[in-house]
């Protein structure tokens, strides 16, 4: 299949470009290199013994997207583009219902008018907020607890009206856990500009000496340790989603939405216990004051992902932490 990638060169997108490349897709991309470099293409032709076609340009601007759909035709997208730092999006919330939800509006008119009718969606456990259930499943109510999340879930919504409204079109909502590790060759991984909003990569400034200590945002929620509690999944494993995501999606209507993560949840403390273990470094950190928009724990119930699209995590948190190191020091080599 033609298949637009939306925030292609990012971590998630540049790992499931390898995939759907393995799998004979033909696959552009559109990204602004807004949190992503330019090389990252690059090395994804690298790995995958093909050249890409790529477009620069924001999901927000009409006339680019009108271009590029005339010319590659794709089939199908798989929409990354987006932002997704939790504490920025209280911050300027504004900026995040415009790229997040005015971005979709726009891409879906452009998918419209071009008859482009499948969209895979990286949509976020975010949308939960706080679950009163554990492990948390896709029946739970949507209760966000962050702009973040509530752009989202406003997301989801715009699609599953798309979907309902337009004959023939069909989605699938992919709700992420906390995609962490790098791919196994170390070509590609997390890289992100500025300063890190996810805890691996600041945990690897960290034990490489780059960032002098770790902060922990509070230790004294509800949690075996007080710490946050998560559910880690490794990129390739999400990665590997999106394909199956994609094969369901197309024949089929609806706009169905599946949890993507492992079952296993896991403290702060105890991912720097693990990654001291593994680096060998030791990794200095301090208990700061609760970030806003961080909710105690959550934990996916993959169950639904595993029956329906014919997916499961196969990577374990050893795994996670090993291709992040491997990443993080070739990167500083």
């Amino acid at each position: 299949m033609r298949v637009l990638v939306t925030g292609g060169a990012g971590y998630i997108g540049s790992h499931t470009l390898v995939e759907l490349l393995a799998q004979g897709h033909q696959v552009c991309v559109l990204d602004d290199f807004s949190n992503s470099a330019a090389d990252v293409l690059n090395r994804v032709e690298k790995l995958a013994g093909t050249q890409i076609l790529s477009y620069v340009g924001d999901i927000r601007d009409r006339p680019i997207l009108d271009r590029l759909m005339q010319e590659f035709r794709p089939e199908a997208v798989v929409h990354f583009a987006g932002l997704k730092a939790v504490g920025e999006s209280s911050e300027k919330p504004l900026l995040y219902y415009d790229v997040n939800v005015g971005g979709t509006c726009n891409l879906l008119g452009a998918m419209t008018d071009a008859g482009c009718n499948h969209i895979i969606f990286s949509s976020t456990a975010a949308v939960y907020g706080a679950s009163s259930k554990m492990p948390c499943d896709e029946t739970q109510p949507r209760n966000p607890s962050s702009v973040y999340g509530r752009t989202k879930l406003v997301a989801e919504d715009v699609i599953s009206d798309w979907v309902a409204s337009t004959p023939g079109t069909g989605a699938v909502l992919l709700r992420y856990f906390n995609p962490v590790g790098a791919h196994a060759s170390g070509v590609i991984g997390e890289s992100p500009k500025g300063v890190p909003s996810n805890l691996f990569p600041v945990i690897a400034e960290v034990a490489s000496g780059r960032r002098q200590q770790l902060s922990i945002f509070g230790d004294d929620y509800d949690t075996p340790d007080g710490t946050c509690l998560r559910d880690y999944i490794h990129v390739c494993d999400l990665a590997q989603a999106h394909v199956a995501a994609l094969d369901y999606a197309i024949g089929r209507d609806g706009a169905p939405a599946f949890n993507i993560g492992t079952g296993q949840g896991y403290s702060v403390r105890e991912m720097v216990d693990a990654f001291v273990r593994i680096s060998g470094e030791d990794i200095p950190s301090e208990i700061v004051a609760r970030r806003f928009g961080d909710i105690p724990k959550i934990v996916a119930d993959p169950t639904l992902a595993a029956e329906t699209l014919g997916w499961k995590a196969e990577r374990g948190l050893d795994d996670m932490i090993a291709s992040t190191w491997a990443w993080f020091s070739s990167r500083q080599s």
